[in-house]
């Protein structure tokens, strides 16, 4: 009988903040971790989770018992890099099956140096995060998973918290770049020519949110996190995106976005930026006890009735008022979205001044496409602030 390839490989161990221990074998590098425990219920779509900024310092637990299957391929990455800290799988494939696939999801890892291990009961996992919450975990595979389990937890219970965590300009571009406009042709149409220009802060955005932008017309400069005011302007921007991101809100400089505020420009935010901008209203933000994260979640749009399908990655939300409009700085402004699992607040509009932003994730890679009309909510806000300029 021959052994399987994940059989042999090396024994590995997760231990969990709060003295938890799951044991298995490696899977991708073979080493040590750490990182903030969470779990994505996407059923497909790893590939994307693994390369999205979102979850730096982050150890994502799989739900799905099956990971792999579809192997790695060169066009659906959101980054450059995969960005988890660590992956935690149950039954890896033992053969890709895609006529896209390029390399096994563990060679992917193995490459870029992420520890991972397999093998373990990822719904016992789950079930004790949703209990007990996100914490902090270490996998530790090869010689060290035979270390003292004491030992190992006092490393864990050493590794930095992301409650405080200023994470943003460590997953950002450090230098701008362009995204051309897309035509009617599906052409990228020259600079300078688009009808829009967007200035796209990036807090750890993902490759297909400017895509998303660039098929509706509009030419996207996307800027470090560090961008100043006159950085941003400087693009001369009929609109302001606020990226996703990973980390604490509390930690963001709010200067730029009060300023974009103050000056009524158009203003879209998603995940992260929906949280800054919450802050920059004078909300505060909060933990979750596990998060949202996966391509499964229910939101309901106030205005509206309807009940979207959504994509999510945060572990931090707003904490806004759901019966009542709110006084601001800046006008009034109101919850527009809201979780139908646990009532937490996916969405603010201002009513006198063009901005609003959602918690989840309309460009949908990987997920369900119901939000993309959002983009083009975008799209109507900066083209009525282009005719009341003219006017």
């Amino acid at each position: 009988m021959t052994t399987s390839p994940r059989a042999a490989a090396a024994p590995a161990v997760l231990v969990l903040e709060d003295g938890r221990v799951f044991r298995g074998r490696a899977y991708g590098a073979v080493g040590e971790t750490f990182g903030e425990a969470v779990f994505s219920t996407g059923m497909t779509g790893y590939q994307e989770t693994l390369t999205d900024p979102s979850y730096h310092r982050q150890v994502v637990v799989m739900t799905a018992p099956h990971v792999g299957n579809t192997g790695v391929n060169d066009e659906d990455p959101e980054s450059s890099r995969i960005w988890v800290a660590g992956d935690v799988v149950r039954d890896p494939a033992r053969t890709p099956s895609n006529w896209r696939s390029r390399r096994t999801l563990d060679e992917e890892l193995t490459a870029q140096g992420v520890v991972g291990i397999s093998g373990v009961d990822t719904r016992a996992l789950t079930r004790h995060l949703r209990e007990r919450g996100a914490m902090r975990v270490g996998i530790f595979s090869g010689a060290k998973a035979g270390a003292d389990e004491a030992a190992l937890l006092a490393e864990v219970k050493a590794a930095p918290q992301m409650t405080g965590a200023d994470l943003s300009a460590e997953v950002a571009t450090a230098q701008p770049y362009t995204v051309p406009a897309i035509g009617p042709d599906g052409r990228e149409l020259p600079l300078g020519s688009a009808r829009f220009t967007v200035a796209a802060l990036d807090l750890g955005i993902k490759g297909m949110t400017p895509r998303r932008m660039a098929e509706r017309g509009i030419e996207v400069h996307v800027l470090p996190a560090t961008a100043t005011a006159e950085e941003v302007y400087a693009a001369a921007p009929d609109g302001v995106f606020l990226s996703n991101g990973p980390g604490d809100p509390a930690t963001a400089d709010l200067t730029v976005i009060q300023e974009v505020l103050g000056r009524g420009t158009p203003l879209f935010g998603i995940c992260f930026g929906n949280q800054l901008l919450g802050r920059a209203l004078g909300f505060g933000t909060y933990k979750l006890k596990y998060g949202h994260r996966g391509i499964n979640q229910p939101v309901q749009d106030r205005a509206t009735g309807k009940v979207e399908v959504t994509a999510h990655n945060h572990g931090f939300a707003v904490d806004a008022p759901l019966d009542r409009v709110s006084d601001t700085p800046f006008g009034r402004a109101e919850v527009s979205h809201v979780c139908l699992n646990d009532g937490v607040v996916e969405g603010l509009r201002l009513l006198d001044r063009p901005a609003f932003s959602v918690q989840y994730h309309p460009e949908a890679a990987a997920g369900p496409h119901d939000a993309a009309y959002l983009f083009d909510r975008f799209v109507q806000l900066m083209a009525e602030q282009q005719g009341a300029q003219r006017a």
